[in-house]
């Protein structure tokens, strides 16, 4: 294992007063719904948006202090975009952040708000790994991948820790599955916390690599997912996550985009929160039906809120 329970613990003591410890919700409409008591632990409300922040905060403030005053680069369709450039500013060192050309408005302004530099690549066509390995070996930066990193998976894993500090145990865990940053490190978490507790992981239906993965016993690679969730529209799963969740996540559920529309609307409705499409695959999996057999008592991570008017009104049928 990449991580234990003590990584998390430690990357919690560094985000004390930077990452914030967002709400729980939980809405008697969307129990009855369900059919099963629901803690929904709201990441949309965390700084930058999303649980992001977690992980790129945890991973550059722990970089000693020569790579630090080099900068870091990364790259990510947005929310971990967003979180390296401001966890760079908050420890007070650079950021180049490699983006693909199609990436939310909100995700790439906000990006560069943050004070880093954004450079483009085609989701497609183009390697973007490759691009921020090239500019890493030529201005001597620090890579922080968005999942392919030890602390940033501790990091990430404090999104669990927090939840089960306040819940009490739960039966069941569900998070949103693209790389496997979350899923892995709030994985390792909930299982040291709560034995028994079933972690169920949530990917899009065009974009199964975990999935598939797990069927196979192996990494395997699909074309890049069109969905409306780019935040987990990815090809293959991690190689420092993959053996994570192979270990502990007990089983993968698929939603469609549809179903994830339904999720949000409901959780603007109901919650009068406004949930990015990633965010909501965990609520759209327990409305459908996806579960089963049904918790009694069911963690859900909401993952993300980056989502801008046009958008979502667009995703709803809206002018």
């Amino acid at each position: 294992m990449p991580i234990a329970l003590g990584d998390v613990q430690q990357a919690a003591r560094r985000l004390a007063g930077v990452a914030h410890r967002t709400p729980i919700l939980t809405s008697t409409a969307i129990n009855h719904l369900v059919g099963a008591e629901v803690y929904l632990k709201c990441e949309n409300v965390q700084r930058a948006g999303s649980f992001k922040i977690r992980g790129a905060y945890n991973a550059i403030a722990g970089l000693d202090e020569a790579p630090r005053r080099r900068g870091v680069v990364t790259y990510s369709s947005g929310n971990h975009a967003q979180a390296v450039a401001l966890a760079a500013r908050l420890v007070g060192t650079s950021a180049v952040v490699v983006m693909p050309s199609d990436a939310p408005t909100i995700k790439r302004a906000a990006t560069e708000a943050y004070g880093a530099k954004v450079v483009e690549y085609d989701r497609y066509t183009g390697d973007r790994a490759a691009v921020a390995d090239e500019i890493a070996a030529a201005e001597g930066r620090t890579l922080i991948p968005p999942y392919e990193h030890r602390d940033v998976m501790a990091g990430q894993g404090t999104v669990a820790l927090e939840l089960l500090e306040d819940t009490g145990p739960l039966d069941a865990l569900l998070a949103p599955i693209g790389g496997g940053g979350l899923m892995a490190g709030s994985a390792v978490a909930a299982a040291a916390m709560c034995p028994g507790i079933r972690l169920i992981a949530v990917e899009p239906e065009t974009g199964d690599d975990t999935r598939r993965s797990l069927a196979a016993g192996t990494r395997v690679r699909i074309p890049v997912p069109r969905t409306i969730a780019d935040g987990i529209a990815t090809d293959t799963p991690g190689e420092l996550t993959f053996p994570v969740v192979q270990r502990l996540v007990y089983d993968i559920v698929l939603v469609t985009d549809d179903e994830i529309r339904d999720a949000m609307r409901l959780a603007f409705e109901r919650l009068k929160i406004v949930v990015e499409p990633a965010g909501a695959a965990t609520l759209a999996a327990l409305l459908a039906g996806r579960v089963r057999p049904l918790p009694h008592r069911v963690g859900v991570i909401v993952s993300g809120g980056n989502v801008d008017a046009a958008t979502f009104a667009r995703l709803f049928g809206g002018a």
